[in-house]
């Protein structure tokens, strides 16, 4: 009886150790665990790999998110300048400012995800806040209706939330994701930045571009996007919020900050580092998460500089090329570049660079990235000056430009009162090389023409304006010769659009038609008719309507930013007869110069930006995860910030900003290389192992006791 009340004495000792195993032990003077004890579930697996099937979920719910965020980006800057008819300065400093408030706003929500609602709540009600956003902003684009559109929010957690689907054993397959998850990324920007343009170009609503359904799709889609998302809320594993995890590391940076202060005294010994000056407030694993957070924090500081040079990619849809695309549409060659990339470089490059024994650290792969990236913009500078070269002259004041059109049958000698230009005569029909300057006593001037034809001299005074550009019109008309001085334009056409005008050159009214506009009735006898923009294309089809009936007109093509001045010199054979002079040349670098910009930026987006995303995570306690994945979304708001302080404070030409970023750039690589190189990976991981360590001693006490208590 007695061994038997002995062996159930100790059958029962042993159930109860076994139980106690299941529980945190809690040393002397610990405070125990606050809230319940939370065992996360392992997700069922996809397709047999170590993947979580909760990943596809998510996977599906950032495509879906992503072609709303950047179908809806594609048209902003257009649907500003037409809808709102703001001019592009302001259109381009509001979509800047936009973008890094989208940036800034993950902050918000990765507060609200680590200290009160989790990630997963939190995902789900910013995106019903995105959903009213894009939908306020659908119906605000109608233009019968035209209130004020509302602010899209990004999504903040979802990387992190991702992240947090792994065990912690499959860090590898955790590390493709991020990958797996820029792809979907970029595969929603490469689509919705191709289809939303064709939407608000190509499909007409309320008598004009329909940006109704522009941003009526990309809302749709976040809508399903919120639906793929809660669909797989069984299969997620949700880490609860820890707290005001935010708020405690601002506590504990504070309290180190004033007792280090307070304690200068050189009879008190040093600390190891600033930080560990909070530790008598403060536990040690806290301290330790802190400083982990801020040295990558403090590693970011440089970043902002590259997505200062990303956010500027220049469409150059004004270049030539066989294709012609939408203005806003240009932007899909990034994305698709990408696509290629991503599994090239997972599955080819990094491999391969491993295989050679070479270290390529996360570190030196966004270190690599950003020297890409200025190598693109170095290449988008040198483009940029080459496109200048067929730019009209800058004008500046008490100057002005002047060519001669000499619509006569012979030449002309024209004189112009204290100026020495024309030196020799003006032939008829002569396309001019290029525009002579005219020197001005001030803002404007009254200047004597002199016209000598055929041994007759005619004189015409003409007020000319500083900074403007003119074409001297001289013809005959009721057998002598006249003149007229009209205004050309200063510019080039935007958005690679051409800009013709035309001369009626007959004596009886016409009216133009070509590519479905309808030309303003341009009077006889040299009357001059308004520019019109035109696609690039081959005008062979106008139709030229007189008096006297209905005539073909053909303009030939009209090319990429050019401006052409067509003069209806007679009517014949069922056909107009025209002369077209080219007043601002083509522009003459092709679209395929582009191509080494875009795969030299999209490579180092993908060193950089996945690494990043990647790093970030890696290198983040579990409790602050949102909160420094957060910080990297910031570095973008960051850089957009950048852009639109140094457009608004220093303007200055094109190729000069460029030049300008990528100096920057390469000087900022410098500082993050010597930053990285002293810097010293952590894993989270070892730093729980080592508090678990710490407290080992005191639960080996507590065993001891309750053993030695049975034996008795």
């Amino acid at each position: 009886m007695v061994g038997d009340e002995a062996r159930g004495e100790m059958n029962t000792f042993q159930r109860n150790e076994s139980k106690e195993s299941l529980f945190t032990f809690i040393s002397t003077g610990d405070d125990p665990p606050k809230g319940d004890f939370h065992v996360q579930k392992k997700s069922p697996k996809l397709c047999g790999s170590n993947y979580p099937l909760s990943i596809a979920f998510i996977v599906v719910n950032e495509f879906c998110e992503r072609f709303s965020y950047y179908g809806m980006r594609a048209v902003l800057t257009l649907y500003f300048i037409s809808f709102f008819h703001w001019d592009e300065n302001l259109s381009t400093a509001v979509y800047h400012a936009f973008s890094a408030l989208c940036y800034f706003t993950p902050v918000i929500g990765a507060i609200m995800a680590d200290s009160w609602l989790g990630k997963y709540k939190t995902i789900i009600y910013l995106s019903i806040v995105y959903v009213v956003g894009h939908l306020i902003k659908s119906v605000g684009a109608i233009p019968s209706l035209g209130f004020c559109n509302g602010v899209v929010f990004v999504l903040p957690c979802v990387s992190a939330f991702g992240g947090d689907q792994f065990e912690e054993e499959h860090t590898s397959e955790r590390s493709k994701f991020f990958s797996v998850f820029y792809l979907s990324i970029n595969a929603g920007s490469l689509i919705s930045t191709f289809v939303t343009p064709v939407l608000r170009g190509d499909v007409k609503c309320f008598g004009e571009d329909c940006y109704a359904l522009a941003f009526g799709v990309p809302a749709a889609l976040m809508v399903l996007a919120l639906v793929v998302f809660i669909a797989g809320s069984g299969l997620y594993r949700k880490t609860p919020p820890q707290g005001n995890v935010l708020l405690e590391v601002c506590k504990c940076i504070g309290f180190a900050i004033k007792n280090r202060l307070k304690n200068r005294s050189r009879q008190i010994p040093k600390r190891d580092h600033w930080l560990d000056w909070a530790s008598e407030q403060y536990s040690k694993q806290l301290i330790a998460e802190v400083k982990m957070v801020t040295r990558v924090l403090f590693l970011f500081l440089p970043l902002p500089m590259f997505w200062a040079l990303f956010d500027q990619q220049v469409q150059y849809n004004t270049l030539q090329g066989i294709y012609v695309l939408q203005p806003d549409q240009m932007q899909f060659l990034n994305p698709l570049l990408i696509l290629v990339f991503i599994p090239i470089f997972d599955l080819g490059l990094y491999p391969l660079i491993s295989m050679c024994k070479f270290n390529f650290t996360p570190i030196r792969k966004m270190a690599t990235g950003m020297i890409l990236a200025g190598m693109a913009f170095g290449l988008a500078a040198i483009v940029e000056v080459k496109i200048n070269e067929t730019d009209m002259p800058q004008l500046v004041p008490k100057e002005s430009l002047i060519q001669v059109l000499n619509l006569a049958k012979n030449p002309v000698q024209v004189t112009i009162q204290d100026q020495n230009l024309f030196q020799q005569p003006v032939e008829a029909f002569q396309n001019p090389d290029e525009y002579s300057h005219l020197i001005l006593n001030g803002e404007q001037q009254s200047l004597r023409f002199i016209l000598q034809h055929q041994g007759s001299s005619l004189a015409f005074n003409y007020t000319v304006k500083e900074k403007s550009v003119y074409s001297l019109i001289v013809f005959e008309a009721e057998g002598s010769l006249s003149s007229r001085l009209i205004t050309d334009l200063e510019a080039k056409p935007e958005n690679g659009l051409a800009a013709v005008r035309f001369i009626n050159g007959l004596s009886q009214d016409v009216n133009l038609t070509i590519d479905s506009k309808q030309f303003t009735p341009v009077q006889r006898n040299y009357g001059v008719s308004g520019y019109s923009l035109v696609e690039r294309d081959t005008y062979d089809n106008g139709k030229c309507i007189t008096e006297t009936g209905e005539f073909t007109l053909d303009l030939g093509l009209l090319d990429f930013g050019a401006s052409y001045t067509v003069v209806i010199t007679n009517v014949s054979g069922g056909a107009v007869q025209t002369w077209k002079s080219e007043d601002i040349k083509a522009n003459n670098v092709h679209m395929a110069w582009q191509l080494p910009q875009y795969l030299l930026i999209s490579a180092g987006e993908v060193m950089f930006s996945i690494t990043g995303l990647a790093f970030s995570y890696s290198q983040s306690p579990a409790s602050m995860k949102s909160v420094l994945q957060a910080g990297w979304l910031l570095t973008v708001a960051v850089g957009n910030t950048l852009v639109l302080v140094v457009a608004q404070a220093a303007p200055m030409a094109q190729w000069a900003e460029f030049v300008l970023f990528t100096v920057l750039l390469f000087a900022v690589c410098i500082i993050f290389s010597i930053m990285g190189y002293f810097y010293v990976s952590v894993d989270p991981e070892d730093l729980e192992e080592k508090e678990e360590k710490r407290e080992t001693p005191s639960r080996g006490n507590m065993i001891s006791l309750v053993t030695q208590k049975t034996k008795l």
